[in-house]
């Protein structure tokens, strides 16, 4: 078995990452709820997606690519960490985003725009378009270039959540705590996957529990993800992975809910922590609600991944 240290990486991240108890909130839910805060990534805002950048970034360098194109909603944190990220290795990032939502130049947008970044817009939902329309525009470039999916979330990315869960094992044991469940957003699959597969490697009989925050079938792609990451690993591929998941998409994708409006207020005023209406927000709700439903044992220790998001806090309109 191969581990993540085996692979090509580029070092991007200020971590490890903090984790400990949300006191305040633990006991307002009379739950013990743990944070492991990797909006503390150290690139611009912070974020889960330099975990995955880290690996794949490694290898748009080792194949020696000038400019590097993702795509994404258009206040996606992934699309703007990229850019950053990008401009810390000298690559030409270029963000294809979704003509959706909020796009005039807010949150994560005027980010980018601060970092002079190309940004082009597309009218289209379909991903297979915008991965054809990516490789067309960086042919015409001339020169070697790099594409990443939406969200990073492909086996080689879903790495460094792998190497997350090993990082989470090491702190936990610090601390002399058990983590029963670990919580995160799912909005594209591969943070999930790595979190999924790494705790079967070094924290096994912790469950995992994504909150969907979209309508994906992500009891399919998740598997998939974790069986080429498990690949990537030398592991014998299991086709029977299974995967928790829970609906938090609200009304839609991006589209605010009150119950995420809720569980950011209730972060916000219990911990002075600054959760995001598309992922984190909703996926705290779905914590919130697994805890006033009776679904979680009595003493679970449950580790709510903050994957970061702030910028998008500041795209819309907040009552």
């Amino acid at each position: 078995m191969k581990t993540t240290e085996d692979f090509c990486r580029v070092k991007l991240m200020a971590g490890p990452t903090p984790m400990y108890k949300l006191e305040n909130v633990s006991r307002v839910l009379g739950k013990n709820i743990w944070i492991k805060r990797d909006d503390m990534t150290g690139v611009a805002l912070g974020g889960n997606k330099v975990r995955k950048l880290e690996f794949l970034l490694a290898d748009a360098v080792r194949k020696g690519a000038k400019t590097v194109l993702t795509t994404g909603g258009a206040q996606s944190n992934h699309a703007m960490l990229t850019a950053a990220c990008c401009m810390r290795l000298g690559l030409k990032p270029v963000l294809l985003l979704k003509k959706r939502g909020v796009s005039d130049r807010r949150g994560n947008l005027l980010l980018s725009r601060l970092m002079g970044t190309d940004v082009r817009f597309v009218d289209t939902d379909s991903f297979e378009e915008i991965n054809a329309m990516m490789d067309e525009i960086g042919r015409k470039t001339g020169e070697p270039y790099y594409t990443i999916p939406v969200g990073g979330s492909v086996p080689l990315g879903a790495l460094g959540y792998v190497d997350c869960v090993h990082e989470m094992s090491v702190q936990a044991a610090e601390r002399g705590v058990h983590i029963d469940r670990i919580v995160c957003a799912t909005g594209s699959g591969g943070t999930h996957a790595g979190l999924a597969l790494g705790a079967m490697l070094y924290m096994p009989g912790t469950k995992v529990t994504g909150m969907a925050v979209d309508t994906q079938e992500f009891d399919r792609i998740v598997p998939g993800i974790m069986r080429g990451t498990a690949e990537l690993l030398g592991l014998e591929a299991k086709t029977d992975c299974e995967v928790g998941l829970r609906p938090a998409y609200g009304p839609g994708y991006a589209l605010p809910s009150d119950e995420g409006s809720e569980a950011i207020r209730l972060m916000a005023r219990c911990e002075g922590i600054f959760l995001d209406p598309v992922y984190t927000g909703k996926a705290f709700a779905g914590l919130i609600e697994m805890v006033r439903s009776g679904s979680l044992e009595q003493e679970e220790n449950i580790l709510f991944l903050f994957t970061g998001g702030a910028g998008g806090l500041f795209a819309i309109d907040f009552d």
